[in-house]
């Protein structure tokens, strides 16, 4: 992948974080003070996997990705991305414990967002399939 593809799907993940920081902003305001922690996350979580569905659907298309091989790398490079946000932002800047953002990736206590990370990872092949 060249270095230019590599610049524009960096800064396309940007959008992805925006996405997931407005996701988190609905979930407190809107319904998220009307149920129970975990629902609220689950329901945002679901949110969250429509919105970064339909952002890399349409970037994608913007942006096409040239073979499986590139999707694959483009998947990777967002899901690292995501993944290191995650902690360093989680951690640093809002203030979580690693016990905490571990916690989060904990299926079977009910958090869902791994889900989140593995379909920001996937979607890039799946839509390249797709189209």
């Amino acid at each position: 992948m060249s270095m230019r593809l590599v610049g524009i799907y960096g800064v396309g993940w940007i959008g992805m974080a925006a996405l997931a920081i407005f996701n988190g902003v609905v979930r407190e305001v809107l319904y998220g003070p009307f149920m129970g922690a975990l629902s609220a996350h689950q329901v945002s979580t679901c949110m969250g996997l429509l919105l970064f569905g339909l952002y890399i659907w349409f970037f994608t298309g913007f942006f096409p990705v040239a073979s499986s091989g590139q999707a694959l790398y483009l998947g990777l490079m967002w899901l690292v991305m995501t993944l290191f946000f995650e902690c360093l932002f989680g951690h640093y800047v809002v203030g979580h414990s690693w016990n905490q953002l571990r916690h989060d990736y904990n299926l079977c206590q009910g958090q869902l967002w791994v889900l989140v990370v593995v379909w920001i990872g996937a979607a890039p092949y799946i839509f390249y399939r797709m189209r």
